[in-house]
């Protein structure tokens, strides 16, 4: 069973299910409290700070734990007395109390400590709760939050004296609360340290959700391997959750280590959460462990086709180098398109809209391109533009999508409910009108990233038949009077330039300069070529052959001076282009 309370690198997981507290009292007198101290005065212990300096002298001792249980009775004091009872009872108390800004300066720093860690919830769905009662999932962070507020303002208000003038509402409680259960699904020979490990059931965000992983980039490819890499790990069901995932029309069970919860909760903006039904039994297509700790001293990036189960299985080990979405998000996809050219059917690194002009022009328009190509940025140029030219824009792919052939003609469909896309190419305030729904990854540094909800599940895996193809050219410069778009004559041209996946590299990976990754896609087609490569034939063939027609869009993402008017101009001609159907 999981302990009430768990902290380490910053993140702290409260169960519910086991101990909610409901009043200071046991707010107090719970082990994450002392916990979340015990760190704080470690903290301002090594800096020296100036409240550490004040809080040794006023009590008299600079011993860790005595400076604790001090500071956790003056609190239980100033929820409810005054100053002076406090300073008539206890005469060391008092004299911490005497310098009220010094006071109410060590409280600011501890609550600034505890609100800038990250903060989970968690109640387990399928045990009778002994310390959550009879309280529902959505009400339980909210209670833990005013709860909190509420002691914090006590306190302040009973040094002080008086009310504030001013009350900020900012979420105390968890930046996220999670409902766990157990899952029953037919475990094969070699997964049985899955077992046991709990499945998410649902999960309650509060945003904007705002994180910080220890990297904003990802580097080098996924890589096969011929045995199962789960022979060589040892899993403590405790530290390990799993989140349910439909990638497109598979089922995924991703596992994520407690340590990298920021992304496993993530993945709720990105994928489709398959419910309980849904997971009852059934064996997965693909299964994804994340965060592994086994005796690999490097990143570990490594996929298995486990041809007997039927189970394409990825597999990354616990080090700090991995702490990036990107990690979690491109193996799955990695593992989804491996699944699908075993099917004979082409994954598409890429965007694809259903646009609708004014004029009733319909088309479905699919843009390709690598990492920082600026596919996901062209369609923020046409949702910019929507105003004046289109009346409806449904996003069906922002990232990765798959072409089937279904009686000769060529359909989309996509794997995402959401985008994964940088702050840096949106246009400017964009992000600031989605924080209601987003989350948010190191927005200070280079390569931010914004993970966003951007349509329905049942629309990505409807089909739409493909009207335009696109190859994204962001490092081609376009002068004043050239057109943004042109047009391939013969399926072998097309092959060519898709096929080189040529790009600028925007600094999204460890890549600089002008570089080439095979049809644009390092996760499946490039470390299946020869597969993909009689899949690139027959799929070119069957546009050209049919109504599809495939060109290059110059996006001029990668384009010094272009970043933004590039994608703009190409979008107003793509707007023409869907005129001309």
């Amino acid at each position: 069973m999981q302990r009430d309370f768990s902290m380490s690198n910053d993140k702290v997981i409260i169960n519910f299910t086991t101990k909610y507290c409901s009043n200071f009292e046991s707010l107090l007198e719970s082990e994450g409290f002392r916990r979340v101290v015990d760190a704080f005065i470690k903290k301002i212990e090594k800096k020296n700070t100036l409240s550490y300096r004040y809080l040794t002298t006023a009590l008299e001792t600079n011993d860790a734990v005595e400076l604790r249980r001090d500071l956790l009775k003056i609190f239980k004091y100033l929820t409810v007395l005054d100053l002076k009872d406090i300073k008539e009872l206890n005469n060391k108390y008092g004299n911490f109390l005497e310098d009220k800004d010094k006071a109410i300066l060590l409280i600011e720093e501890l609550y600034l400590f505890w609100r800038r860690l990250e903060r989970y919830t968690l109640i387990h769905g399928g045990k009778k709760s002994s310390g959550l009662a009879a309280m529902s999932f959505t009400e339980a962070n909210d209670g833990l939050s005013k709860l909190i507020l509420k002691f914090y303002r006590k306190i302040e208000k009973n040094i002080l004296g008086k009310e504030p003038k001013v009350f900020r509402q900012i979420p105390a409680g968890g930046n996220s609360c999670i409902m766990i259960n157990e899952v029953l699904w037919p475990v094969p020979n070699g997964y049985e340290k899955l077992e046991r490990i709990p499945f998410i059931d649902s999960i309650l965000l509060e945003t904007p959700f705002i994180t910080y992983p220890k990297r904003n980039t990802r580097t080098g490819m996924f890589s096969e391997i011929d045995e199962n890499p789960l022979k060589y790990t040892k899993l403590d069901r405790d530290h390990w959750y799993c989140y349910p995932a439909k990638v497109g029309e598979l089922l995924a069970y991703v596992y994520f280590h407690r340590d990298f919860m920021a992304h496993g909760i993530t993945m709720s903006n990105l994928f489709e959460m398959a419910r309980k039904d849904e997971c009852r039994g059934k064996k997965p297509d693909l299964i994804y462990i994340y965060g592994a700790k086994d005796s690999e001293g490097d990143a570990k990036t490594v996929f298995y086709n486990d041809e007997k189960n039927d189970i394409m299985l990825g597999y990354v080990n616990y080090t700090e180098d991995v702490d990036y979405f990107g990690y979690l998000k491109k193996m799955t996809l990695t593992l989804h398109n491996l699944k699908m050219i075993k099917n004979g059917n082409l994954p598409i690194h890429g965007a694809m809209v259903n646009i609708t002009l004014k004029n009733g022009k319909t088309a479905n328009v699919v843009i390709m391109g690598d990492s920082g190509a600026g596919k996901s940025e062209s369609l923020e140029a046409l949702r910019t533009l929507s105003e004046d030219y289109i009346s409806d824009m449904t996003i069906l792919f922002d990232d990765m999508g798959t072409f089937k052939l279904e009686d000769g003609k060529i359909k989309g469909y996509g794997t995402e409910i959401g985008a994964f896309v940088r702050l840096d190419d949106l246009d400017q305030g964009y992000a600031f009108k989605e924080i209601d729904r987003s989350i948010f990854m190191n927005p200070d540094k280079v390569n931010a990233r914004l993970v966003m909800p951007v349509a329905p599940y049942k629309e990505i895996i409807k089909g739409y038949e493909v009207d335009l193809f696109y190859y994204a050219n962001n490092y081609t410069k376009v002068e004043e009077g050239e057109p943004s778009i042109d047009y391939f004559n013969t399926p072998q041209e097309a092959i060519k330039v898709f096929r080189a996946g040529a790009r600028m590299a925007k600094g999204t990976t460890s890549e600089k300069g002008l570089v080439e990754s095979y049809f644009a896609n390092p996760f499946g087609p490039a470390q299946k070529e020869k597969e993909t490569d009689i899949l690139l034939d027959k799929y070119f063939n069957a546009m050209f052959k049919g109504k599809v027609k495939v060109g290059q869009i110059k996006t001029c993402l990668g384009v010094k001076g272009q970043e933004k008017t590039g994608p703009r101009k190409a979008a107003l001609e793509l707007f023409e282009e869907i005129k001309k159907l």
